[in-house]
This record gives structure tokens, sequence and C-alpha cells, in this order.
């Protein structure tokens, strides 16, 4: 499944994802790959189980987009746009 980072607590290591109308989605930090939090807006990709009747994300993994680098603003100089998501 792919969505958004709804919400994400570094100092607590948890964090929700955007589940349409549906109840959100728990995330642990120990179920990201590659990465070690999330950044609100983030897209995600993940598999949803359910855990004591809640949906928990597992093998969570940022979805790379493509962004426009190097592309000039009005100004012609350069904008240098940083990837959204993840920081490690």
């Amino acid at each position: 499944m792919r969505t958004l980072v709804k919400s994400w607590f570094r100092d607590k290591e948890y964090g929700f994802l955007d589940n349409g109308d549906g109840p959100d989605i728990l995330i642990l930090k120990s179920d990201l790959i590659g990465c070690h939090y999330l950044k609100v807006g983030a897209k995600v990709e993940f598999e949803c189980h359910m855990d004591m009747g809640n949906l928990r994300a597992k093998n969570v993994k940022l979805v790379r987009q493509k962004i426009g680098y190097g592309k000039k603003n009005t100004e012609n100089h350069k904008i240098k746009r940083s990837p959204f998501g993840v920081m490690t």
C-alpha cells in the first residue's frame, strides 16, 4: 500500500499514516527500512497488518519522488530542492 505520513513523534519513535476515511495506521520506528524517522507529508510504501485490533504498518519504505533539481526561477537563479521525506 502507499499513503502519506500524517504525523511523526520523533521523541516517542512512532507516528501515524493517513488512511482516508478509516482509522489511522500506526507506524513504529522499528518498522522503518533504510531510515530513522519520517517527515509529515512524505509518501511511503508499506504492508498493513492487524495488531491487537488496530492497523499497523510494517516494512515501511520511503517512496522516492522525482524532484526537479536545477530548475531556474524567473531571476535565473538555480533552485536546489532537497528530497522530501526521510532524513537519516
